[in-house]
C-alpha cells in the first residue's frame, strides 16, 4: 500500500512540476540595503526607502519669523460640531470589535509600530511572542424531529483557539472543544417522546494542535541571509479546508507543505499557489467505516495535492488524492479522488461556480459493496443584484452517479454548501435533507437578503431524487422548505433561528425549529 501510494505520488509531482517550472516564477528581492534612510525603530530594513528630497540650488533656508504667520481662524458663532464632521466622511466612525480573552505581547491589531523584537534565531526573522485566546460559546434550545428521533434539548458548545505568535511567520495553535466528544454536546432534554436524561461533558479534547511557519524566514534567520524561496509548512494535528469544504474538511495528524504566490503571464495565470499534504492518523471518511458503522479515523492514510490559479479572469481549483485503507481485514477499501472547480461572474449579472468530483479504483476486500467510487457534478449560482453584498437569489443543483464521497471529511457529506437545508448545525442534531447524492439529482433555490448594517434571513426550497424512485441509501424523494434568521445584537452576541419542514415519501418527515446565542470573543 505504501509502495502504491509513492508512485501515485510520484506521478503527479512530476507532472506538476513540469507545469510549475514552465512557468514565469516571480522570486523574492535581493538582499535589502544595508542601511537605512530613516528613523524607524526595531524594524528590519527595507529596500525601497527613499533618501531626504533634495533642494534646488537656487532656493536657500530663511530664518523663522512669528510676524510672517497669522493665528488660526476662530468661529465664535459657530462652535466645533463633532457629528458634523463625521457626516463629511458618510456618518463613518470607529465599530467596536470583540477582544480576545486574552492577550499577552503585543495586542491583536493594534495601532503604531511593533517595536523591536528579539534576536533570538536571527535578525532577519525576529522573535516578537503574542499568546492569545478567543474563540465563541454556543447555547441553543431546539425542538428536533429527524423522522427517527423526537427531541427537544438545550445544548452548549465552547470552541476554545489558543495561538501563539512566535515571529512574524511563525506560530503555534491549538483548539479545545471542553464541552463536547466527537457529535455529542452537553445538553438537557426535556421533552419529546425519544427525550433521554442530561450529559454533562467535559473532556477538554484537543481538536488542533500544530506549527505554522515559513522554512524561507526561518532560513534567513538561521543563515542571516534572504533565500530565493518562500515555503509555508505546518505540521501536527492540522484542519485543511480544499474545495470550499466540499473534498476536504478534516483535522487530521500529518504534514502540509506550499508553493506559493507563483504566476505565468504566457498563460495569463495571475497568481496560482500548489499545496501538498500527507495524513496518518485521525482521517475521517464517509469511505472508511466500523462495524457499526462509526468512521474509523485511525484506518486511513491519505496524501494528495492541490493547486489554485487567478486564470482566464475566473479561479480554477484542481484537486488530487489517495486514500490507503492500513486495516489488515476486511479492508481494501484504498481509492482515488478528484476533484475540479471553476468559479467566475460572467457579465455582471451571474455568479457561477461548477465542480466535478469523481472516486475510482476502489476494490473492496470479499467482494464487499464499495463505499466511494462515483462521482458528481455540483453547479452554484447566485444573480448579481445592485446589491450584491445585501440581496442576492441563488440557485444550486446537483447530479450524483454510484457513490461519490468526499475526501476526507467526518459525517457529512458533499453537499453541505448547497442550500441550508442540507446542513446540520453542529450542536443539537438539526434535522437536514440527505446530503449525500447516490443516483440521485437535486437542488436547493432560496433568497439572501442581509438587514443594513446586522441582519439577515434567508429562505429556501430544495430537494433530493433519486433515479428511478430510490437508491441503496435513498429510501425515495425528499423535499424541504427552510428558513434561517440572523442578527447581531451587539458586537459580541449574535442570535440566530432556524426552522424546517420536509417531506419524504418512504420515511418519516422532518421538522424542526431552534434559536442559538453566540458570543464571540
Amino acid at each position: 500500500m505504501k509502495l502504491k501510494l509513492l508512485i501515485y505520488l510520484s506521478i503527479f509531482l512530476i507532472t506538476s512540476t513540469s507545469f510549475i517550472v514552465s512557468a514565469d516564477v516571480l522570486k523574492r528581492r535581493d538582499e535589502p540595503a544595508s542601511t537605512v534612510l530613516e528613523k524607524r525603530s526595531g524594524s528590519p530594513n527595507y529596500e525601497h526607502h527613499t533618501s531626504p528630497p533634495k533642494m534646488d540650488s537656487f532656493a536657500k533656508p530663511s530664518s523663522y519669523d512669528k510676524t510672517k504667520f497669522k493665528s488660526d481662524p476662530v468661529y465664535p458663532d459657530k462652535p466645533y460640531d463633532v457629528e458634523a464632521q463625521v457626516e463629511i466622511y458618510g456618518g463613518k466612525k470607529a465599530v467596536p470589535t470583540a477582544r480576545p480573552w486574552l492577550e499577552l505581547g503585543h495586542p491583536l491589531y493594534d495601532e503604531g509600530p511593533f517595536g523591536a523584537g528579539y534576536n533570538l534565531i536571527g535578525r532577519k526573522n525576529l522573535v516578537r511572542p503574542q499568546l492569545t485566546l478567543f474563540g465563541d460559546f454556543r447555547t441553543a434550545l431546539a425542538y428536533n424531529d429527524n423522522g427517527n428521533a423526537e427531541v427537544g434539548q438545550i445544548a452548549t458548545r465552547l470552541n476554545i483557539n489558543v495561538d501563539l505568535k512566535l515571529t512574524s511567520t511563525e506560530r503555534l495553535h491549538a483548539t479545545i472543544g471542553p464541552f463536547d466528544n466527537g457529535n455529542r454536546f452537553t445538553r438537557i432534554e426535556f421533552f419529546g417522546s425519544d427525550e433521554e436524561e442530561e450529559e454533562f461533558i467535559f473532556d477538554g479534547v484537543i481538536q488542533t494542535a500544530f506549527f505554522e511557519g515559513d522554512l524561507g524566514y526561518i532560513q534567513a534567520g538561521l543563515t542571516d541571509e534572504y533565500p530565493k524561496y518562500d515555503l509555508p509548512i505546518a505540521f501536527g494535528l492540522m484542519p485543511l479546508f480544499l474545495q470550499n469544504g466540499i473534498w476536504v474538511e478534516d483535522a487530521f495528524v500529518g504534514i502540509s507543505a506550499a508553493i506559493p504566490s507563483r504566476n505565468s503571464p504566457k498563460l495569463d495565470i495571475s497568481n496560482y499557489d500548489v499545496a501538498f499534504f500527507y495524513g496518518f492518523n485521525e482521517v475521517e471518511t464517509p469511505a472508511i467505516v466500523k462495524a457499526n458503522g462509526e468512521l474509523d479515523e485511525h484506518a486511513a492514510d491519505i496524501m494528495g495535492v492541490t493547486w489554485f490559479a487567478d486564470v482566464g479572469r475566473g479561479h480554477l481549483e484542481t484537486s488530487y488524492g489517495y486514500l490507503d485503507d492500513t486495516r489488515d481485514a476486511n479492508g481494501g477499501f484504498d481509492y482515488h479522488s478528484f476533484i475540479i472547480g471553476w468559479t467566475k461572474r460572467y457579465k455582471g449579472k451571474l455568479s457561477n461556480s461548477v465542480r466535478f468530483l469523481a472516486n475510482f479504483g476502489q476494490d473492496p476486500d470479499n467482494n464487499a459493496i464499495q463505499t466511494a467510487d462515483g462521482y458528481a457534478i455540483l453547479l452554484e449560482n447566485s444573480l448579481i443584484t445592485s446589491k450584491p453584498s445585501f440581496f442576492y437569489p441563488y440557485f444550486n443543483f446537483f447530479a450524483g452517479f454510484d457513490r461519490p464521497q468526499p475526501f476526507a471529511r467526518g459525517g457529512t457529506g458533499i453537499l453541505k454548501n448547497t442550500g441550508i437545508n442540507f446542513e446540520t448545525d453542529g450542536l443539537t442534531g438539526f434535522p437536514k435533507l440527505t446530503d449525500n447524492p447516490q443516483d440521485a439529482w437535486g437542488g436547493a433555490i432560496g433568497i439572501f437578503n442581509m438587514f443594513f448594517p446586522s441582519g439577515s434571513i434567508v429562505f429556501e426550497v430544495a430537494g433530493i431524487f433519486p433515479y428511478g424512485g430510490k437508491s441503496d441509501t435513498i429510501a425515495g424523494n425528499e423535499v424541504a422548505a427552510g428558513v434561517r434568521y440572523q442578527k447581531n445584537l451587539t458586537h459580541q452576541w449574535l442570535f440566530r433561528s432556524d426552522a424546517m419542514i420536509s417531506h419524504r415519501e418512504s420515511n418519516e418527515n422532518q421538522q424542526g425549529i431552534r434559536f442559538e446565542l453566540r458570543y464571540k470573543f
